[in-house]
């Protein structure tokens, strides 16, 4: 069972690779982690096809495994040749205590139910002292047909993710919030959506191809909010939201 629809999860897959969105993801987490062992044990929770452990291969990290609930995500990683990825459960991971340096979650969380359930499971399998890197959509007013489609419970606040990590047995480092460049922009459409509602397709469908130019244009965006955020300049706004914690 996915945690997303089936339509939507084909469209990750295709659009992974090359899609602004995911190259910008990618690159701050290459940045978050820079600084890592690239001999840690690093399990990237929802793994999706497995873009990111390639991203991480060629930055030099050597012992990555991955999870996912999709099937389809773990086919497409085995036929890559990714070694060991795993069909599993967020919150029933079945790893042993304390067995990961470095733990990756990528916009999983809020498709979750118990999410308190799911950190605690995560707070088992990390080493203590070990690195949980963690991005969430961001702002409940942003909720939209999009949220729905992909069956998201809920998105956060930088101080509401602090608060829930605190609370499941991490100390937070660092949080900030992630794409600032598309807030207004994606804030205004969602209001106009809800003032002027259309069909639930047109709503749910926000993730598409885009032309290659406007592609390469939001690319360069997002690597230029990147660098700041690399700086250790933390963005007040954006539409998603990140924290790198400890656990203890």
């Amino acid at each position: 069972m996915s945690l997303v629809d089936q339509s939507y999860s084909f469209k990750y897959h295709k659009l992974e690779e090359n899609h602004w969105w995911f190259i910008g993801r990618r690159d701050i987490i290459s940045e978050l982690v820079k600084d890592f062992r690239r001999d840690a044990e690093t399990l990237e929770i929802g793994c999706s096809g497995g873009v990111l452990i390639e991203a991480l291969k060629r930055h030099g990290f050597t012992r990555l495994q991955g999870i996912d609930i999709d099937e389809e995500a773990v086919k497409i990683c085995r036929q890559k040749g990714l070694g060991d990825i795993n069909f599993a459960d967020a919150e029933n991971t079945e790893f042993n205590n304390q067995q990961f340096d470095v733990l990756i979650a990528s916009d999983v969380l809020e498709h979750i139910r118990d999410e308190e359930r799911a950190l605690q499971e995560w707070q088992r399998i990390l080493k203590s002292g070990g690195k949980l890197i963690i991005f969430v959509p961001a702002f409940q007013f942003l909720w939209s047909g999009h949220d729905e489609a992909n069956r998201h419970y809920r998105r956060y606040r930088r101080s509401g993710l602090i608060r829930t990590l605190e609370k499941n047995g991490f100390k937070t480092d660092r949080a900030s919030y992630w794409n600032l460049s598309l807030f207004l922009p994606v804030s205004a459409a969602r209001l106009f959506r809800k003032i002027f509602p259309g069909s639930k397709k047109t709503e749910a469908d926000q993730l598409f191809e885009v032309n290659p130019f406007i592609n390469k244009i939001l690319v360069y965006v997002l690597k230029l909010e990147n660098k700041l955020l690399s700086w250790d300049i933390n963005l007040p706004l954006g539409v998603s939201v990140f924290a790198v914690a400890t656990r203890l």
